[in-house]
């Protein structure tokens, strides 16, 4: 399927733990990079992942945008639907430059979509690029036909439903390109954007809501001197920019109350680890993750967000006087422009602040005992340099698991990647599990709720529990470090009854 068996030898390593260094790197599967505007795109050999530099840009000196909500073009009394094309675009993210991306209708970030909870929604993409693309509702629980499965691609010029039933709880998803070979870029380029499911049991614990309910996607990136996104498979090294909803290093202004912050970790490879403050000693508290809100709020002074996760957290700002400015750290990062990601200013007492995080929130629901075991083993090939799940790489022909629906089921994924040390990161489509355990040793943090995305470092195996209802038909598991899944570490189960 892949076409590329040296890539370990040219360091497309997965970034964080990645022992060896990045040297080199080869373009997508066809050998090409994706041209947006028939500038950067080029064919043939590999490409030397080399640093270039970004222009400079005065840290804070800009506000935090915020992406906008997108409106339904029609509705009736139980749907929504919605109309997005998804095309090239230049934008605002150096100052008196342009930068050509890719974007949900011309957007970046892409616009959020808000939806209740059991209400149907439909987004009718148009695809207006020059690649095949599908559209992935991460997180969603939703038909088999509308899941973007990653060989089910639209065209260019070609018109694709997406159906989403939004029979879940309240929660933080996100949706993004899934074409095989092509998410990483495509995904790196722009094509991500938040999708917020919000239910009546939510609305009465009375959270922060309105403009204090702030969603913030992360991304790192390279840039050259012009301002342009620089991609080289396994070229992690040197995305040292990070942006905040497209910004690089945001100011946000905040009133002296409570804030609620939907963290949305977008980078291919990069973990992120949060602290408040420029000493780390702030407290932030936890209170959701993937698929919604934890059993109790966890307070934490360090929340790390691997690539696909969401964390929401409530800070409280009426710890600070009026005039302070409180740093997000990023505790992973290596120098201020990877570490020191947004200042939050505050700018004086709110008018009214009525929010509160309640001691409980939402338990976790009693999906049953497990009655069918699973073991699953991320393993990279380091004589061909193939990315290998459960040892294959993803054939669209060929069903590894075949899973019976309301059947609760026990799932081991064990990461062999020991040298050099590999991290993984498992994402499940359709469901959302509950973990028991990660070496034997139980959970805590926004781990303890219901997730779709967990990592699995090096050597470790992580245990969790999952019950798969309603839908049936194909579906894909993979590694959610993208450029891992672009090169195939990916599999299929099929859901009957």
């Amino acid at each position: 399927m892949i076409g590329r068996r040296n890539m370990m030898k040219l360091g497309v390593l997965g970034g964080m733990a990645a022992a060896l260094p990045v040297r080199a790197a080869l373009s997508p599967p066809e050998g090409r990079v994706l041209d947006l505007a028939g500038k950067h795109g080029h064919r043939g050999a590999p490409a030397l992942v080399s640093a270039t530099v970004a222009p400079a840009v005065t840290p804070f000196s800009r506000a935090l945008t915020i992406p906008p909500v997108l409106s339904p073009v029609r509705s009736t009394t139980d749907t929504d639907v919605y109309r997005m094309a998804i095309k090239p675009a230049q934008a605002d993210i150096f100052p008196g430059l342009k930068t050509d991306v890719l974007t949900y209708n011309g957007l970046f970030t892409g616009p959020t979509i808000k939806v209740r909870s059991g209400r149907r929604v439909v987004v009718e993409h148009t695809n207006a690029t020059g690649e095949p693309v599908a559209v992935h509702l991460h997180g969603g629980h939703v038909p088999a036909a509308s899941d973007g499965f990653p060989t089910d691609t639209f065209d260019p010029g070609a018109v694709r439903t997406y159906d989403y039933p939004n029979r879940q709880p309240g929660a933080t998803l996100w949706y993004h390109d899934h074409a095989h070979h092509k998410e990483a870029e495509h995904v790196y380029r722009g094509l991500a954007g938040f999708y917020m499911i919000k239910d009546d049991y939510e609305d009465r614990l009375e959270l922060p809501s309105g403009a204090h309910d702030v969603p913030l996607m992360f991304r790192d990136a390279q840039f050259d001197e012009q301002g342009q996104l620089v991609y080289a498979m396994g070229g992690f090294r040197a995305r040292t920019t990070i942006l905040v909803n497209g910004r690089v290093q945001p100011y946000f202004r905040v009133k002296r109350r409570k804030y609620r912050f939907r963290l949305l970790n977008t980078c291919l490879d990069r973990d992120l680890a949060f602290l408040l403050g420029a000493d780390g000693t702030g407290e932030m508290v936890q209170i959701a993750s993937d698929g919604g809100l934890l059993p109790a709020p966890v307070p934490a002074t360090r929340v790390p967000v691997w690539p696909g996760e969401r964390v929401e957290v409530v800070i409280d700002f009426t710890r600070y006087a009026t005039g302070t400015q409180v740093m997000l750290v990023n505790d992973r990062g290596g120098d201020q422009g990877t570490r020191e990601v947004l200042r939050f200013d505050v700018a004086g007492d709110a008018d009214d602040d009525e929010s509160v995080v309640p001691d409980v929130l939402r338990p976790l629901p009693d999906i049953g005992t497990p009655t069918v075991t699973r073991d699953l083993a991320f393993k990279m090939d380091l004589a061909t340099g193939t990315f290998l799940l459960d040892g294959k790489t993803f054939d669209p022909a060929r069903i590894d698991q075949h899973v019976k629906l309301g059947v609760t089921e026990l799932w081991r994924v064990r990461n062999d990647d020991l040298r050099p040390a590999i991290p993984h990161n498992m994402h499940l489509h359709l469901a959302h599990f509950q973990i028991v355990d990660r070496d034997g040793v139980p959970v805590t943090g926004h781990e303890a709720g219901l997730k779709d995305t967990v990592t699995v470092p090096s050597g470790s195996t992580v245990t969790f529990k999952v019950r798969f209802d309603d839908y049936t038909g194909r579906y894909v598991y993979h590694c959610h470090l993208l450029e891992h899944s672009s090169m195939a570490m990916m599999a299929q189960m099929e859901i009957t009854t």
